[in-house]
């Protein structure tokens, strides 16, 4: 297991024993008094705040459910069944992209890593919009799948600020039509 993986395990086991300590918090709270109407208030409430709670705890688990079962971010420890696949290494002050040609349309994988310092890989499309980005680190490779609709040149940029020559810390990808022209 990855030390992202472990760190996900161990936010979910936090979450849950906060909702235990919910859950104990609400059954020793309002303990009623000794005449008939203000244990019947207090159990009407107690019921109320179970109910809620247990509302609240359906919406959470489907809100989490509904927005993390397509995870965005691509396996780190398993291979990928991706054809296109581009090695990029940054480095102080330039990228080394191989190859910088792939095909729009189907999914291209990119591994990133760094030479020497964290750099930020951001490729955006012609028109200058961010398309997608991933850190880049020493000593790790991230995986980025990306699939490009539209041929064109795009544009790499360093999103890291990683020197005096930051700025100009450019590469390209061309993206070619799926037929290759």
């Amino acid at each position: 297991m990855i030390l992202q993986n472990v760190v996900w395990v161990i936010a979910l086991v936090g979450m849950g024993l906060v909702a235990l300590g919910f859950l104990y918090v609400i059954s020793q709270t309002g303990k009623p008094a000794d005449d008939a109407a203000t244990r019947k208030a207090a159990h009407t409430s107690n019921v109320l705040r179970r109910w809620l709670f247990g509302a609240l705890l359906i919406i959470f688990v489907g809100v989490t459910y509904a927005t993390l079962r397509a995870f965005p971010i691509a396996p780190q420890d398993t291979p990928l069944d991706i054809h296109q696949v581009v090695d990029v290494v940054g480095r102080q002050w330039a990228w080394d992209i191989h190859p910088s040609t792939v095909h729009a349309g189907s999914p291209v994988e990119f591994r990133v890593t760094s030479g020497d310092v964290n750099h930020g890989f951001a490729i955006y499309a012609p028109d200058g919009r961010i398309v997608t980005q991933v850190q880049a680190m020493p000593g790790f490779t991230n995986k980025l799948v990306y699939t490009f609709t539209e041929p064109g040149t795009y544009k790499v940029m360093c999103l890291e600020y990683c020197g005096v020559a930051h700025a100009v810390m450019t590469s390209q990808i061309t993206v070619v039509a799926a037929n290759g022209s």
